[in-house]
Parts: C-alpha cells; structure tokens; sequence
C-alpha cells in the first residue's frame, strides 16, 4: 500500500465505472488489461503520463511483488493514452511472470494506486479480484486484529463460490480444524490464551485462496517500576550486550506487546510491555540477545476501547528509531549506497525497527573531536541536496568531491533533511523518523565520515530539519490517528498528544506538531541530542518556523505571520538546549517573518561567551535577480544587511538562491533584458554578471549561503520534470516538478573547465576568502536603501588597526551599458583591487569609475594579504622548512618576499634580488602563524603560510 501526503494532496476513491480489469474477474495465468477512466478522479485535469503503483495479494497478503518505486518513472509502468480520457495498462502474458510470482503461490487480487509524473497525486488504492473463484470471509474481517479477554473464545466464518470447497484452519501455523466439503464455512474457536495468527486455506481444485486474521489477548495489567534512567526508545545494556531494555510511552493505550525477529512475530505474554506505575511508560526488558546481531521490531499498540474512527490496534516501529525497514522503499536503495542492508522481515507490514547490541563506535578522528566551529559571522554556508549534487547521490558522493568545496573556499555544508523520510526521490522534508538517518544516500557511517572529512578540512556541516511537522508513517501519528476506513492510514485524533488534528498555521505540510505539549517538546529534545552527540553535527535549520504556534488557523495568514509570544518562547527553550549540549552550536530559522518577532532571537544572548543569537534566513532572491536580469525596480538589495533587520549583530543568512528558489540564471535566460545588442538572455551575457552578484551578496558581513551549483551559473529550472520538460504551474491538479530530480550537467559537461562557468567559481572562491579570512568584513556594512542597478556598499571595522585592511568599497554596474558609477570612498590616498592587487590613487573620494555592464569593483585600503594567503591554489614555490625556528628557503629566485603576521599587518621584507635556496631569517619573529608573500624574477606573486617554531 503507498500513501503520500504532500501540501496539494488530493485521495479520493474510484468507481469501478471508471476502473476495471478486462476479464473481469482477472484470471493469474491469463493476461490482464487495466482499463481507466480519469473523469471525476483526482487525476483528471491532469495532462501528463499516468503511472501505476501495482502489485499483488499473494497467498493473502496484499501488496506483495510491487513494480518499481513510487514516483519513480523509470520503474513504474506507465500507463498508455487511449483517447479523451481514456487510458489502460496491459500485464502479459499472464499475473504470474509479468510480476515475477511463483506458480505454486496464491494470487487474488490486484492491488493499484494511479499517480501522476511528480507523485504528488494519486488515486485511492484499489484491489480487483483475481480468479473465477472466490472466498469472503465473513467473520472477522480480512486482515483484521481482534482484541479479545484471555480464555475467550471467536467465531471465523466464511462462504465461497462455484460449489463446495475444502477449508483448513490454522493457528500460528498448526491446523486446529479442517472441513473437506463445505461452500458455508463456520468455526468457534474457544478458550483463547494467546495471541493467534490465523491463516485460512480454502481450495477448489488447483485453486487455493488465503485469508488472514489476528486475535490479540488482553494481558492484563502488568505494572511494574521502570528501572531508574532509561530514556524514551531502544536502552542498550553496555554491561551485558545480551539485553536491551525499550520503553514506550504511550498515553491512552490499555497495552502494548512487542513482536520481533527474537520471538517470531509471534509474541506471548512473556512479551507483554510493563507499566511504571509513575510515569505511565510501557517498558520490557529483551533477554538473550546475541551481540552484534540485527534483530527487527514493532509495537503492537492497543486501545481496548477506542473513540470512534480509530483503530483499537496499530503495528508502528519505535518513534525513537535510530534505523527503520521499508518493504515499500528498501528493496530499491542502490547496494552501493549501503551495503549489506538489514532485510526486511517476510511476512510484516508497515516499518520496523532494526536494534544492534555491541555496535562500534565511530572512530572520529582528531579534526572532529578538536573541531573549533567557523564564528557565525564568517560563515559561508553551501546547501546541497545529496540526491541531485552528484550521479551517485549519495553520501560517498560528496566525499568524493571534497577538493571541489575546498577550492571553493566554503566553510560550511548544510544538508537537506536525511533523517527518514517516505519514500526514496525526496527532498526530505516529508520526514517520518526524525532520529533515524535515511537509507537512500548510505549508510550511519558513511554520513559520519562525511562529517568526519569537512571537519578535516574545516568545513562545518548543517543539518536542515524539520521538526514543525510528521508524515503518515510516523509512529506519532499512527498510534493516535483517525482511521474510518481501516487501512491503517489516517490524520490525527482529538486524543493525540503530539500532532494537532489541523495545523495551527497557514503553511501546513505533513501533519502539525503541538509544540506546546510536553511530550512533543522531550521528542523534539531527543532529536536534537542524537545528532548533536551521536552525529557531531555542528548546526541545525530549523525549517517552518512559523509553525511553532498554537495561536493561528490554516486559512490566518495574517495571524501566522504577526508576532507569536508562544512561538518566540518554544523556539528560545530549543535553542538553550542545543546551546547546553553545544555552547558554539549554530541555531539558524528559515521563518522569513516580521523583524519585531525576528529579533527576539537574533538578538537572543547576544552578549555572551561565546556569542550566541540565533542565525536568521534572509531571502533577497528577488531583489538580486531584478539585478542580474537588469531591471531597476524592485531591486532593493539593502536588507541583505543585518543591521537594517534591527539585530545587534550580524545574525542575518542572507542568500539570493535556495533550494526552494526559481534558480537565477535560468530567470536571467528566460526574462533578461535586452539594449542594443547586449542581451542579458544570451547565457554567455548572463553568466558575465554572476561574479557581480557574488560581489554584492556575499561580501555583506554577516553568514550568507549560496545554492548548490549557483557558483557555476546553473541554469536548469527548478522546475524541471524527469523527462526534461519545465513545468511551472503550481496548482494543485496540474502539478509542477519541483521536486524531481535534476540532472548533472555540472560534471558530465565540465561546467567548471567552460570560461564563463569557470570564472565565476574563482572570482567567487576569491570573494569567499576575503570574506572569511579579512577581519574587516566581521565589521559593519553601508548599504542605502532603493533601488538601483549600480548598488554601492561600504565595510568598516573601526576596531582596525590603520595598518591593516579596514575600509572596502563594493561596486557593481547591473546596467546594460557601460557606466560612470558614483563612488564615496572614506577617504583619498592609495585604494587596491582586492581582486587582482591594482591600485588607483584616489584625489577625490566622489570622482565616479566607470564600469562595464555586468562588472564589478571591490577596493581596500590595503591589499587582502590574508585572502590571498587563504585563496590556496597549486604552488610552484615551495618554502621549507616548515615549520621554521630560524630561518627559511624558497625554491625560486625571488625580487621581494614578505612576511605578514595572521592579523594582515606585515612584520618583515626582503627587498632585492634573491637566488633559489637563499636563507630568510626569521628567529627575531615571535611564534605562530605567518604568511609569506612571494615575488619571483618572472614577476609573479605567490603566498603561503608558515608556523614559526
């Protein structure tokens, strides 16, 4: 069974009018055609290619032998065009190959959901008979579970047609009562003490169709103390690696049991949870356990005496999994993304938990263990989807191309969500299991050896969360859902403690926690602790923050987006305790909200040490893409600044591209300007003007973030569909593609070798340096506010020497011709490229510098001797020894050499003509960290560091 539920959701059911199976009733060993109507479905203004989700009810468990993966369009069959609205699907040659269903097996039913392109719609799952004969069952229903007293006894009946047929009744595998000749059958069966799977065999000839039910046993209550400091979850003895200890808090519930590979699926009462008198928790202790062995589990959650439209019994894995099984998702992860991945239990539904005694710890090595985070005001953040940034997608993947992100010069990854969401194609907001890693991108060591190698080469890794909502498939959600057709799917009931029945807000997505609850707030806790601790992640997203209230409705957005004391408090109480795991933890809210509401948390103990406040998303993508498309409104780049937010310090992420962004230079493609021939559609025109938008965006102080692949001009739309067309229609029945998967032209056409791609990654990796290593752009910004398309911005630090770079002028000319830009430097004298180290003598501070369309100007009143030094490329000089007590040599001959200390201010000179291996003495120098400036004899520069021993 597949259930998607996404933001435009529409589940309806379908007529058989309007789906039907030619023959009807199918027959397994003959071929079979689907026939569809899509009038009066949630599909049927949908012009796009229909696909099917399909599989089987084998030997009486549905969805068996499923084709494909959902929304995979290179799996799933597609369904043919016939005309109007008229479509069919052909199985051949017969049930059994085209599903690839051993002969001897039972099949007897089709089992079918129909979904477009993007599978964000679908029709409601269907089942069509399969087989001339056919059994009901009519006592209890087919794959129900019957809560019973112990000792009680149960009625099982059933009919069938065609005449008289043999019936064998088994439970927990052993026939209890047969009748060789019946077409009305009917048992009791008495004295129940246990729970009982019940298998019903009913054959006609070569014909055998299975029925399934439970009888579940009322234990009673078990109370017991729960042993002192066990935590919500899985509780791993570190004593005896033969026990386990789970604990479950389930509010409401009359009592849960636990079936696992350790008691095959079979639990007795041995398996029964206990109840802490105190706290309400369900708990047991598991026994004779093997170390190092997967065991698999659920909860088998039972209300004796449920409300109406809600389940007496929900089979859910722990909430507080650390690793989860799919049938729906697993058997489609690449083997190379993760190896050896545990196997799902045959024979169970929904997800389990996968639990490991005696498992090794990472061993991190000294880079994550010593890791000092890049400071929030030098972060230049790079988000990436895992799926879409490499062929590969996954997490090996990005380890791969470590080089590319250090010459990039970046100091921080932020990964869209990869905690455990439905489904495998995701951008991982739809998440299910907030503790558990997903499996698609690799496996729990490979994401942290991932880390592991940022860390190592000073690059911070984020983690984007979403913690305002959960999907179906959460155990949150199902073990208090309303469910009134019995499918096991369903939204929130008034009795759940977690998630409220309708989202409190106007951006409702998944189902809405209560963050108000308390229960929700310790769930929320133990996430953050699992990935601060077991992951070493060095700082979270939190996504929807304007979700965070109970005070709104979903059609308020009024209400969602004005100042909610409520929100502003919760949100506060989780960032202190990511601050009390981690003091220097990065806390960043993608809210995009009110400034009143905005600085009560960028301003949030912005006074201690170390400085906390929290990092707030500024969206200016459109701003700064009226900039490079080349048009003078609406581009007001001014709030870029965090000043002009009203924070007391540089506390704004500003980004002109997200994930969530039409990307720009498809915009500037698709609706650039046009003057005279210089045509801003013209992709080379276009991506001239990149290296500008980087010049005036991200040398802002404050943290800022770039898009994956912004820095080399991509230019494919976000809403681009698999097959490679572009849909940008956002409603409900038509769809778009946001969410699909993008191509990787970047590596596959060596976009970084191409001129144009090329020189905006370096003048990008030049800017990013400067930005982080030059202590002056830590300081204060002035931007004007209106719109212009010769923006103008001035950095100062007056807590600089006069000596070192403490002033910058930005310019820039959006313009579609050349201009005479106005400038304002701070005063007269000798002014530096930072780009390139030329100089101008500057006479009179407002004298306009005339620059080209799409270029850009970036002056010091020094040269950016520790951006140079940072901006490391591929030397031909090399000093040694280093580290240096005395002195040091360099392999070339060389016209001048400097020597700077870490702060930019130069401490010694070697003026003249030196010859190759020529000693520099240095043991006048104090100890530490040094750059070296090199000029050789064919007048070129060169810089790197030395320690000074």
């Amino acid at each position: 069974m597949k259930k998607i539920t996404l933001l435009f959701l529409l589940i309806s059911s379908i007529s058989f009018a309007q789906f039907t199976t030619t023959p009807s009733p199918a027959i397994a060993s003959a071929s079979v055609t689907l026939n569809f109507n899509k009038m009066g479905t949630p599909l049927a203004a949908y012009t796009g290619t229909i696909y099917a989700h399909i599989g089987l009810t084998v030997n009486g468990t549905r969805w068996q032998n499923v084709k494909g993966t959902w929304a995979n369009n290179s799996t799933q069959p597609a369904l043919t065009f016939i005309s109007g609205t008229t479509y069919k699907l052909d199985l051949t040659p017969d049930l059994y190959t085209y599903f690839g269903v051993p002969l001897s097996s039972s099949i007897t039913e089709i089992c079918v959901v129909l979904r477009n392109d993007a599978g964000n719609m679908q029709t409601a799952d269907t089942f069509f008979n399969v087989g001339a004969f056919q059994v009901n069952l009519t006592a209890p229903t087919e794959n129900s579970s019957t809560i019973i007293a112990s000792g009680a006894s149960f009625n099982i009946s059933a009919t069938n047609t065609g005449g008289n047929a043999s019936y064998n009744l088994k439970a927990n595998g052993t026939s209890i009562n047969t009748n060789a000749s019946t077409a009305s059958y009917a048992f009791n069966d008495t004295n129940i003490t246990g729970n009982r799977n019940y298998v019903l065999e009913v054959t006609q000839g070569s014909t055998t169709v299975i029925k399934k039910f439970t009888v579940i046993v009322n234990p009673g209550a078990v109370s017991a103390v729960m042993p002192a400091g066990l935590l919500d979850g899985i509780n791993y003895n570190s004593a005896d690696f033969t026990k386990a200890t789970l604990v479950l808090d389930a509010p409401l519930k009359d009592f849960v049991y636990v079936a696992g590979s350790f008691n095959n699926w079979q639990p007795d009462a041995n398996y029964a949870m206990k109840k802490d008198p105190v706290s309400g928790k369900f708990w047991l202790e598991l026994t004779g356990l093997t170390s190092g062995t997967n065991y698999t589990y659920q909860y088998w959650v039972v209300d004796a005496t449920p409300i109406a439209g809600t389940p007496s019994l929900v089979k859910t894995a722990d909430p507080y999994s650390t690793l989860v099984l799919s049938a729906d998702d697993d058997p489609y992860i690449p083997a190379a993304s993760y190896p050896n991945l545990p196997v799902y239990p045959t024979g169970q539904q929904r997800e389990v938990t996968v639990l490991q005694t005696g498992q090794m710890p990472y061993a991190w090595s000294a880079s994550t263990t010593n890791f000092v985070k890049p400071e929030k005001e030098k972060l230049v953040v790079y988000e990436l989807l895992v799926r879409d940034f490499d062929a590969g997608r996954s997490y090996q993947s990005v380890i791969d191309r470590i080089d590319y992100f250090k010459n990039l010069k970046i100091n921080a990854i932020e990964l869209l969500p990869v905690m455990e969401f439905e489904g495998n194609e995701s951008w991982g907001y739809n998440t299910s299991f907030h503790m558990a890693l997903d499996k698609f991108y690799g496996t729990s060591s490979k994401l942290k050896e991932l880390i592991d190698v940022c860390h190592q080469n000073g690059i911070a890794v984020i983690l984007d969360v979403a913690l305002n909502h959960a999907f179906d498939r959460n155990p949150m959600v199902r073990m208090w859902m309303n469910d009134p057709d019995g499918d096991g799917w369903g939204s929130p009931s008034t009795e759940n403690p977690y998630l409220n029945t309708v989202a409190k807000h106007s951006y409702s997505v998944g189902n809405d926690f209560n963050h108000t609850s308390d229960l929700t707030k310790n769930y929320v806790k133990r996430v953050i602790k699992q990935w601060i601790q077991e992951y070493k992640i060095d700082g979270f997203r939190w996504d929807l923050t304007k979700g965070f209230t109970q005070n709104c409705t979903a059609n308020d957005e009024t209400c969602t987006n004005a100042y909610q004391a409520d929100r502003v408090a919760i949100l506060k109480d989780y960032a202190d305790y990511s601050w009390s795991l981690d003091p220097t933890h990065y806390t960043i809210f993608e809210h995009l909200g009110s400034d009143t509401e905005e600085q009560q948390w960028a301003n949030y103990r912005i006074a201690e040490t170390p400085s906390k406040g929290i990092m707030m998303w500024g969206k200016m993508t459109d701003p700064y893409n009226q900039l490079t498309m080349g048009y003078n409104s609406s581009n007001d780049i001014a709030r870029m600044n965090s000043a002009n937010h009203g924070f007391t310090k540089n506390r704004l992420m500003g980004y002109a591209e997200s994930h969530d962004e039409e990307r720009l230079m498809y915009k500037n493609i698709q609706y650039g300007a046009n003057l005279n021939g210089y045509n801003v559609k013209t992709p080379a025109t276009a991506l001239s003007r990149m290296s500008a938008l980087g010049a005036v965006s991200l040398l802002v102080p404050g943290p800022k973030m770039i898009w994956h692949f912004g820095e080399l001009g991509w230019d494919i739309s976000i809403f681009s569909c698999n097959d490679g067309s572009v849909n940008t229609s956002a409603d409900a029945i038509s769809g778009d593609c946001k969410l699909d998967k993008k191509p990787q032209p970047q590596w596959t056409n060596n976009w970084l070798g191409d001129a144009g791609r090329g020189k905006i990654y370096t003048d990008w990796a030049k800017m990013i340096s400067m930005k982080i290593a030059e202590p002056v752009f830590s300081g204060t910004a002035t931007m004007t506010s209106g719109t212009s398309l010769t923006p103008n911005i001035k950095i100062t630090n007056a807590a600089l020497a006069g000596t070192q770079l403490r002033d910058v002028l930005v310019l820039a000319n959006f313009d579609l011709t050349a201009k005479d830009v106005p400038t304002g430097f701070p005063y007269t004298g000798t002014w530096y490229n930072l780009m390139d180290n030329s100089s101008i003598n500057v006479t009179n501070v407002n004298a306009p510098i005339n620059i080209p369309a799409g270029g850009f100007l970036i002056y010091g009143n020094k040269v950016a001797n520790l951006a140079i030094a940072n901006y490391e490329k591929t030397n031909t000089v090399n000093l040694y020894p280093n580290p240096a007590s005395s002195y040091f040599t360099l392999n070339t001959n060389t016209t001048k050499v400097q020597v700077f200390s870490i702060t930019g201010q130069m401490v010694k000179s070697f003026n003249g003509n030196h010859s190759k291996d020529t000693p520099f003495v240095i043991s006048d120098l104090s100890k530490g960290l040094y750059i070296v400036k090199v000029l050789n004899d064919n007048n070129e520069t060169e810089v790197m560091k030395f320690i000074k021993e």
